[in-house]
Formats: structure tokens, C-alpha cells, sequence
């Protein structure tokens, strides 16, 4: 469903990598890009697709997963507001989407296609430095979590997990989070099941780390200890 002009003109000032870029240049930008509402269930694309889009997520929230050669699904990453999918059909063209872009919730997104999205690139090329940029921050992300998969135990990874998810800690060192995915999507994120996540959970909260509260929201004793935590 297409949304209305104005959230559609919001969605380009909020991103950034477009938000840098002046008045006029983001006008230009809006004239090329489609903003649309997803909801609940849908995807952006699917394994095998052939989208030729980039898509920006303005509000809501897109699970990107994958398939892997043994049935199993491994999550990928959760995109929030001003992140973005679609680089590969981009960057390659002709070739099928590999993961699936679920929505998690509803969302609006703004779509620029292939051509235009060159065309761009050639004439703002700060644009390309913007998503190499974000590209490159993927790929540390990825090959840390695949080192803490390797490496680290299980009660390890977690612990990191809920603390990489602090934005801001009292003077006391303690800090309120809320969980960003299911704890089954966090089991599929730190290669392991959710049995197991839900044992590591209650382990932490015995060795007084942290408190479960309702919902998502977990609450941080002291974060330092949390970081250095071994199991």
C-alpha cells in the first residue's frame, strides 16, 4: 500500500544514506523513489526472487533470514528505521535474492529501483561512500559473530549480546535493555536452540548479572560484569 507524500518525504530526510545531503538533492531523490506500507507477514522479497530494488526501512521492523544447506533457518540481521535491504540484486544484477525479508511489523519503506539508484550514485557519489560504509560495519558484525560462534560459549554470547545492546548506563554501571527479537530469533542468532538460550537466561539471572522483567525488557546489574562474564 503507498503511503501519503509527506511520510514518504520524511522517510528520505531520516535515513543516512541520504540524510547528509541537502534540501534540494533529497527533493530530487523523492521525485525517484517509492514509499510503501507493509504489513505484519509480508515480505520485501524472498530466496529466488529477482527484486531489483533497494529498500529503506523508514518505521517498523525487517527480519532478514537465510535457508542453509541443512534445512535449518539462520538468522541474518533485524533492520530497524533508516537501515536498508536489497544491496545484492543491486550489485548484482540478474541474480536471485539468497535470503527472505519478513516483516516483523508494520512498516513503511521507501523503494528505489536499480536504475535510478545508479543514476544516483553517479551523480552523488557520497551516496556509495554512505553504503560501502554500512556494508563494511555488516561485515565486522558478521565475522565477530561467527568468531563468538566458534570461540565462545553459549552463556559468553549472550552475555556480550545483552551488552552490545546498551545505549546508556547509570553511574552505578547498571542499565535497562529490551530485547530487539524473540529469544528464538537471539538462539538462531548465536547458533544455538532455544532450550538452550532460555538455560542461559535463568543461569545469568542466578549469578545476579541480570533480572528478567515482563515482556523483553531485561534489567543489567552492572554491565562490566556482563562484558568480561566468562561461562
Amino acid at each position: 500500500m503507498a503511503i501519503n507524500q509527506q511520510q514518504g518525504k520524511n522517510c528520505i530526510r531520516l535515513v543516512p544514506i541520504f540524510n547528509h545531503l541537502d534540501s534540494d538533492t533529497m527533493n530530487k531523490i523523492f521525485e525517484k523513489v517509492s514509499h510503501m506500507q507493509y504489513e505484519k507477514g509480508e515480505y520485501l522479497y524472498q530466496a529466488g526472487d529477482m527484486s531489483d530494488h533497494l529498500y529503506v526501512v523508514h518505521s517498523g521492523l525487517i527480519r532478514v533470514s537465510r535457508i542453509k544447506s541443512n534445512g535449518k533457518e539462520h538468522l541474518v540481521r533485524f533492520l530497524g528505521p533508516g537501515d536498508f535491504t536489497g544491496e545484492w540484486s543491486l550489485f548484482h544484477p540478474g541474480k536471485a535474492h539468497e535470503d527472505y525479508a519478513e516483516v516483523i511489523k508494520k512498516s513503511q519503506i521507501c523503494q528505489l529501483s536499480q536504475e535510478d539508484f545508479q543514476d544516483l550514485i553517479i551523480e552523488y557519489p557520497e551516496i556509495s561512500l554512505k553504503i560501502m560504509t554500512e556494508l563494511t560495519h555488516r561485515l565486522d558484525q558478521s565475522e565477530r559473530q561467527t568468531t563468538q560462534i566458534s570461540n565462545e560459549q553459549v552463556g559468553t554470547r549472550l552475555a556480550l549480546f545483552l551488552a552490545d545492546l546498551v545505549e546508556a548506563e547509570g553511574e552505578d554501571g547498571e542499565a535497562d535493555v529490551v530485547l530487539p527479537m524473540s529469544r528464538k530469533d537471539i538462539a538462531s542468532y548465536l547458533g544455538t536452540t532455544p532450550e538452550t538460550i532460555s538455560r542461559k537466561f535463568k543461569q545469568l539471572e542466578i549469578e545476579e548479572l541480570i533480572t528478567q522483567q515482563k515482556g523483553s525488557h531485561i534489567h543489567i546489574h552492572d554491565v562490566d560484569e556482563l562484558i568480561f562474564y566468562s561461562e
